[in-house]
């Protein structure tokens, strides 16, 4: 084989790695590092990388290659191998600058190539709300890593005539590395390539959150006056300073529930949650089980470090990053809210929030269950659980670890609702309709319960209070007596139903009640005359035809034969 031939196989081969690299940017597996996780947690990371249907592996890996894994809280996957995936990240040399293509760099006379960018803050997660709309909620105590990097270019030795000049370089540094929340900083270590800094941040809602160094450097510049046999030195010192910074919008996570609780006069206990920004869900004290919105969680790696540029006075080379943080991402689910256990968990009565559009800020090879069309954030929840011990309520957030326990003395309300009862009476019935007087009472006392509007005082206030009474598909109103009358007209069995109006705005306040009206035409003495009327009429023509066939018959002789 030839030189030239052997130099364009090796080439070919080159160029091929650095393109899949650089392509697929897929994170190594869990048996080439450590990285904190099992291989099949490993699996469930890429929901950005290309899917292909891979032989071999176990069962979650084969999953995992040929679609997207989501999750029903957010995963701890996402800060751990980042974590651990962040101990990959090499600076350069004096000579060497290394930083993602899309860092910020700063140039001054000396410090080149300067940068400080984030690579990742958790615990967070990034919620995708709708179109143009998905802000990066993080925890208000958490962790900044950051990648600093520059290189020195110390100028070259020059001369002329009998004077020679050369530059020494002395010393450079990270002086400090900071996180600062909106221009305030609010942690900072000592200078570093690679800063950890933990944090803790006061407030809520959209902020800026920034990294910042100060990269310091020293030289001597020493002028040599060679002429004569003694040479003359002049020194001179140069300082430079330069900043650099990298900024996320992003918005402090706070949990802030307003918790209402009712009772049941079974013993069941309500709850409605409502909370500002987007949260997970509920759980309930004891064994009573938990409520979740309309937000699942998938996870995925930051685009921005699948390359690394290695940049030197001469040249710029891309290469393939060893280091890919991973961030938990949320998306309203076409699922919806659900509860768990499915079938003894709580019951979910309604919920209600901002109404928006599907997201399209997912991003491409993202294949979830996002809802198509409009939704509900489901921002509150009202719930039903069996459980008669309603201590506390935990309140879970869309960032992992961020939950807060509302215990009862802290609930906003705290009400017992009173049990209802519907009464039938038939009033007139005949063969086409039968007239019957509802009557809506509070069980316990007898008061008659008026849904009849006749005043504008407020909601729960007696007279104004809302709800009804479904007869079939007819809604009614009773009156201040607590009754209405009803005509019904179609045969059968009609389901007569109280909705009561939503306890949150009533008091006292009521459950809803169930009662059953039979309608049948011959339940009255005026049906069964009807039935019999109708049915001679229905058989009059046979009796006559029969009448006349056997008179034609006796005149000719024939009934006998």
């Amino acid at each position: 084989m030839s030189r030239s031939t052997l130099s364009i196989i090796l080439a070919s081969v080159v160029v091929a790695t650095v393109l899949s690299g650089v392509v697929l940017a897929k994170p190594p597996g869990s048996g080439s590092e450590r990285n904190g996780l099992t291989a099949d947690e490993v699996s469930t990371l890429w929901s950005r990388d290309s899917d292909e249907d891979q032989d071999g592996g176990t069962s979650v890996a084969q999953l995992a290659s040929g679609t997207d894994i989501t999750f029903k809280q957010p995963p701890q996957t996402a800060a751990t191998w980042s974590e651990h995936d962040f101990d990959d990240l090499e600076a350069g040399d004096i000579d060497l600058s290394v930083y993602p293509p899309s860092a910020s760099r700063e140039d001054g006379s000396y410090i080149k190539d300067a940068h400080a960018t984030i690579f990742g803050v958790h615990p967070s997660t990034r919620g995708h709300l709708e179109e143009r709309r998905a802000p990066l909620y993080i925890a208000p105590a958490g962790t900044l890593r950051g990648f600093v990097d520059y290189r020195i270019d110390v100028p070259r030795t020059r001369s002329w005539g009998d004077t020679l000049v050369y530059w020494t370089l002395l010393s450079h540094d990270i002086e400090r590395v900071s996180v600062k929340l909106d221009g305030a900083t609010v942690a900072s270590v000592d200078g570093t390539h690679t800063p950890s800094i933990a944090y803790e941040l006061d407030g809520s809602g959209p902020s800026t959150l920034t990294v910042d160094a100060e990269i310091r450097t020293r030289l001597r510049k020493t002028v040599v006056d060679t002429e004569g046999s003694l040479h003359e030195y002049e020194f001179s010192y140069h300082y430079e300073t330069v900043h650099v910074s990298d900024s996320f919008d992003v918005e402090v996570y706070t949990l802030d529930p307003s918790v209402r609780a009712a009772h049941y006069p079974n013993g069941d206990s309500g709850a409605v949650i409502t909370q500002t920004q987007p949260w997970h869900g509920v759980h309930f004290s004891g064994t009573a089980g938990h409520v979740r919105g309309v937000w699942r969680y998938y996870t995925a790696r930051d685009t921005d470090w699948d390359t690394l540029v290695r940049s030197t006075a001469s040249q710029h080379e891309e290469v393939p990053s060893d280091a890919h943080p991973v961030y938990v991402h949320a998306y309203p689910s076409a699922i919806g809210p659900r509860s768990e256990p499915v079938r003894d968990g709580p019951t979910i009565i309604d919920t209600w929030g901002i109404d928006r559009g599907s997201p399209n800020s997912i991003g491409p090879n993202i294949t979830v269950d996002a809802v198509d069309g409009v939704y509900t954030d489901s921002t509150s929840i009202a719930t039903r659980t069996a459980s008669s011990d309603l201590d506390h309520i935990e309140i879970r957030g869309l960032v992992r670890g961020e939950s807060t326990l509302v215990p009862r003395r802290a609930f906003d309300t705290d009400r017992e609702l009173r049990q209802s009862d519907l009464s039938v009476t038939t009033l007139r019935h005949n063969a086409t309709a039968t007239t019957v007087q509802i009557e809506l009472t509070e069980q316990s006392s007898g008061s008659p319960i008026a849904l009849h509007e006749t005043s504008r005082s407020g909601a729960g206030r007696g007279s104004d209070r809302s709800g009804y009474v479904a007869v079939g598909d007819r809604r009614v109103k009773t009156n201040e007596s607590g009754m209405v009358v009803v005509t019904v007209e179609d045969p059968g069995i009609h389901t007569i139903r109280y909705h009561p109006g939503s306890w949150l705005t009533h008091d006292p306040a009521y459950v809803g009640e169930t009662t059953t009206l039979r309608f049948h035409p011959l339940a009255s003495v005026d049906g069964v005359v009807a039935f019999l009327i109708e049915v001679t009429w229905q058989l009059l023509p046979f009796v006559v035809m029969f009448y006349a066939g056997h008179r034609v018959l006796s005149q000719f002789g024939l009934h006998n034969r």
